[in-house]
């Protein structure tokens, strides 16, 4: 256990002084969409990277004006191999890009641990086309140190952080895993959900201080199971029901 939680501190610490620059460039395109009352998107294809976009998506002490792309395909819960498959197949991010109906007043965040599957790259490709802004959140380390004809990986054979208008580096390392047990060949004990989670929110936060020092109060969901959650939550529910679809 103490060995798991220093391996998952240090990562945060790497994050927290290396990707400073980023996070603010970040910030500052969340923020400017806010202040103008437009959504900021996240999609997050591909395994466990789809615990990304739910985690500041109706989070509570979380942006209302985040929007989640939960599209199905990649989920888990319609099948673990068959999310894997979907994630590799290349097309498919193009569809839900072009599906979501986004363009050139559109902010997009995509998230990925290691940041070279199929539907991901597709998917800032099509981002890019369609005149999007693109913050992308992965392992560059992994990216690069990942094969060019490994199976997952896009057709073009691209990385999401050579294409997207920020990159947010996540220090992932190769595999993920990072704990070696006595008498064990492979690793165990990943830590990118950690890693995704800690740079997404630190983005929000940094959005919200940027938004407050520029004199807006950006509407924030506080949790339904809080004393009087629901009655803060109802007061701005009418300005994003119609245009979150999953909402």
């Amino acid at each position: 256990m103490s060995e798991y939680l220093t391996a998952i501190t240090k990562l945060l610490e790497r994050i927290e002084v290396e990707e400073n620059d980023s996070i603010e460039a970040a910030a500052r395109l969340m923020a400017d969409q806010v202040e103008a009352d437009r959504l900021i998107q996240v999609y997050a294809p591909g395994g466990h990277s789809n615990l990304a976009a739910q985690e500041i998506f109706f989070r509570a002490g979380g942006l209302m004006h985040v929007s989640a792309l939960l599209d199905e395909g990649t989920l888990l819960s319609n099948g673990a191999l068959r999310s894997m498959a979907v994630e590799r197949t290349p097309g498919y991010g193009r569809i839900v890009i072009e599906n979501a109906g986004l363009g050139a007043d559109d902010l997009l965040l995509l998230v990925n641990a290691y940041g070279i599957n199929a539907v991901l790259i597709d998917a800032a490709l099509t981002a890019k086309q369609r005149g999007v802004l693109t913050i992308g959140v992965s392992s560059r380390q992994h990216a690069e140190q990942t094969a060019p004809d490994h199976p997952a990986r896009h057709p073009s054979g691209a990385n999401l952080h050579d294409l997207v208008d920020v990159a947010v580096d996540t220090k992932v390392p190769i595999g993920d895993a990072v704990i070696q047990v006595a008498g064990m060949t492979e690793r165990v004990a990943a830590v990118s959900t950690f890693a995704n989670a800690f740079a997404l929110n630190t983005m929000v936060l940094r959005t919200i201080e940027r938004l407050v020092e520029a004199g807006v109060v950006p509407p924030v969901w506080r949790s339904g199971n809080a004393p009087g959650g629901d009655e803060a939550n109802a007061e701005f529910i009418g300005r994003f029901r119609d245009r979150v679809r999953w909402l």
